[in-house]
């Protein structure tokens, strides 16, 4: 279940929180006057997110070294859209 709260909880209800997002594997999303302000996650979830960027960024620089074709972000996200049904 999605996990919205103020940002005062942090501060507030740390150890609640922090049970959330270490036993539930569950992001706890922050609001500050009624906004999204940020996103509390365990180191855990956030090293899957983020583990194998560097080895991906480094790919695209090799691929876009050995070819000379371009898209613009345009083309690139009405692909991604299109894959992951986005209008």
């Amino acid at each position: 279940m999605l996990q919205i709260r103020p940002v005062s909880d942090l501060r507030n209800k740390f150890s609640e929180i922090e049970n959330i997002v270490s036993t539930n594997k569950s992001p706890v999303f922050l609001t500050k006057n009624g906004y999204g302000a940020m996103v509390v996650m365990s180191l855990d979830m956030y090293e899957s997110l983020t583990e194998n960027i560097e080895e991906r960024l480094d790919e695209a620089d090799l691929q876009a070294s050995s070819s000379n074709i371009r898209l613009s972000h345009e083309e690139v996200f009405s692909d991604l859209h299109s894959k992951i049904r986005v209008k």
